[in-house]
């Protein structure tokens, strides 16, 4: 008789499974994406960033950056451009919402001055590169509506295939499809697809490492857009951990002294 009744029982949680809707289980695995990541608190890392136009001429530019993990709203971030000259002293601060429009703040030190990133100029370029200013902002879970297409093979491991739809009227993009890693959830790959629905640009993860025992990050990022042929691939180093960091170390007044 227990037989019979943990053999319904399987049967019956089978039948759960097999009901669920592709939004259902899309929505599912970015939750376990992001409950995955929990508890980083904050981290800092130095970053390469390499320029590469459609005929193949990079330019390289260095950077070190803070992220800030909040559990009440997204997370907060700042970059900061250390050389070449040209871009010495520039700042971008992040505050990342899981409701509404994020806040974006860039510090010109040639004038000295703070600009707002508007809501409308989030799709635009980032210094230049093949990031948006959005692509800067913590992927939280309630800036998406999803719905799980498939499972299959890339960089050689298994991946869940999710497509998730940014909820921003003004997003740059009407919809992404990203590969999680079906192991431990971390970004294998993401398209991105444009105001009229075109692929525009592919973003590539690789070289993993983890951190804290849990938490993964990929020692590379690149960005192919493939509508202008151009190129800009990430490098992160020294990724440090639990450095303490507060709120106060992400205002406007920190980004000017960051640059400093």
């Amino acid at each position: 008789m227990k037989r019979t009744i943990l053999t319904l029982i399987g049967v019956a949680v089978a039948g759960m499974v097999l009901a669920q809707s592709p939004e259902q289980r899309g929505l599912e695995v970015a939750k376990a994406a992001d409950k995955y990541d929990e508890g980083f608190g904050s981290s800092a890392s130095k970053l390469t960033m390499v320029l590469t136009n459609k005929q193949g001429q990079e330019s390289t530019r260095f950077m070190s950056n803070q992220t800030l993990e909040l559990t009440e709203d997204g997370d907060k971030s700042l970059i900061v451009f250390n050389s070449p000259r040209d871009v010495k002293g520039t700042a971008t601060l992040t505050y990342t919402h899981k409701q509404g429009s994020d806040d974006q703040w860039l510090y010109l030190p040639a004038i000295s001055r703070v600009k707002r990133i508007s809501s409308n100029n989030k799709s635009g370029p980032f210094m230049g590169s093949e990031f948006a200013y959005e692509d800067l902002s913590s992927q939280e879970v309630e800036k998406y509506t999803y719905k799980f297409l498939k499972e299959e093979q890339i960089n050689g491991v298994s991946a869940l295939v999710v497509e998730r739809d940014p909820v921003d009227v003004k997003s740059g993009y009407t919809r992404q499809i990203v590969w999680y890693n079906k192991d431990n959830y971390r970004l294998e790959q993401i398209e991105f697809y444009d105001r009229k629905n075109a692929l525009l640009k592919t973003l590539a993860y690789s070289d993993y490492k983890v951190y804290k025992e849990k938490h993964w990050r990929a020692s590379q990022m690149e960005m192919t857009n493939h509508q202008t042929g151009k190129k800009t691939k990430l490098i992160f180093d020294e990724y440090n951990f639990g450095l303490n960091l507060k709120e106060e170390d992400f205002s406007q007044n920190s980004l000017k002294r960051a640059s400093r």
